[in-house]
């Protein structure tokens, strides 16, 4: 069944083409996706477009007013169009034969294209999320014409070199009777109309380049890379047509303390040899909070200490965090003043490892130098 284009644009069947004009803009300005975001009212304006389009361009009002639908499939009347599919309309596109059936003027009003805007991020912010002003620089509706294209009092006239069919044919003679061939009209580039008189502010395009501001909620547990899609943020179209889409890509700065692995924390802390081998207590700053690490005695270079859930909350999942890990680093030290020196060869000579025996292995020895450390200080 035919839509019934009127009814979209609340008009009457004998409307003017002004009054086609003034309904189009006032549904324009109360559904454009700048101005109503809602998937209710995008798609209402897509019907509306596409009504003031038809009735605007007189070939493809009086096909409605036939009964017919431009824009269905074949666009002619009954949605029949061009061809039948039999062979004879075959036939009859190569030969010239009266059934012979056309693509058809494309329409002005095209959809814009997606946008993307990359957004700088520290660890806090990329974990427990964020609220962001951006400044975009894209294309918006002409607030003049409302995407019309046209100037004040104007409206668009059929292309005179192809009569509103948006091509233009040509016809070649061969052995096998009349060739017909079908290009797009280069003068109206395929649309059909040509605008006379354009819009001063934006030349006919029916969009204009703005600086617009808009409010991202960065969600908790994002990764660098990710991308946020912001649905109808992007272009507006050629025509004033709906707009793409935005996306927001996020890049973390590198953290001083934290390297992140996708949920997980890593953080190295550097342990003075007698801390490592009497034994300690380290107090670190997390993301969120402050945790007291315990430091057993003899404890070796490399030993790592896993904090549950103290990493960077799932994206994926409404609750649940990664986990934090502390590898501990123990440092020998290089800069002794003699009496520490001494000490350190006295302890040395207590343990009989003034000359240490050396062994080769790929683990780590059971009993390595902190252990026997170690058990020097407790008297063993």
């Amino acid at each position: 069944m035919a839509r019934d284009y009127y009814a979209i644009l609340g008009v009457p069947h004998n409307a003017s083409a002004d009054q086609i004009k003034k309904a189009y803009r006032k549904l324009a300005r109360e559904l454009h996706p700048d101005l109503n975001p809602s998937s209710e009212a995008q798609e209402k304006f897509k019907e509306v477009t596409a009504a003031y389009e038809v009735l605007s361009d007189p070939q493809k009002r009086e096909i409605v007013d036939l009964g017919g639908d431009p824009l269905a499939p074949g666009g002619g009347v009954g949605g029949a169009g061009g061809f039948g599919g039999g062979f004879a309309d075959i036939m009859d596109a190569f030969f010239g034969g009266a059934g012979m059936g056309t693509r058809g003027p494309r329409s002005r009003i095209r959809p814009g294209a997606d946008a993307l805007i990359r957004v700088d991020l520290d660890l806090d912010e990329t974990a427990f999320g964020t609220t962001r002003e951006l400044n975009l620089d894209t294309a918006v509706l002409c607030s003049a014409c409302q995407g019309a294209g046209t100037a004040p009092g104007t409206h668009p006239e059929t292309c005179p070199t192809c009569q509103g069919r948006g091509e233009v044919q040509s016809v070649q003679r061969s052995f096998l009777g009349q060739l017909v061939t079908a290009r797009t009209c280069p003068e109206c580039g395929g649309v059909g109309s040509k605008i006379r008189h354009p819009c001063p502010d934006c030349a006919g395009e029916g969009r204009v380049r703005a600086r617009r501001t808009i409010t991202v909620k960065v969600p908790a547990g994002v990764e660098d890379g990710m991308r946020l899609r912001l649905s109808g943020e992007g272009e507006v179209g050629p025509g004033g047509g709906p707009p793409g889409d935005l996306y927001v890509e996020i890049r973390e700065r590198t953290h001083p303390v934290f390297t992140r692995d996708g949920d997980n924390l890593h953080c190295h802390v550097v342990l003075p040899m007698t801390a490592a081998a009497l034994g300690t207590t380290v107090t670190i700053e997390t993301l969120d909070t402050t945790e007291t690490l315990t430091v057993k005695p003899g404890t070796q270079s490399g030993t790592v200490i896993t904090l549950r859930a103290q990493g960077v909350p799932h994206l994926s999942r409404s609750v649940g965090r990664g986990d934090l890990y502390v590898h501990l680093d123990v440092e020998t030290p290089g800069d002794l003043d003699p009496e520490q020196e001494r000490l350190l060869r006295e302890l040395a000579r207590l343990r009989d490892e003034e000359k240490p025996d050396i062994a080769l292995s790929n683990t780590a020895a059971a009993g390595g130098f902190f252990s026997r450390l170690r058990d020097a200080f407790n008297g063993k």
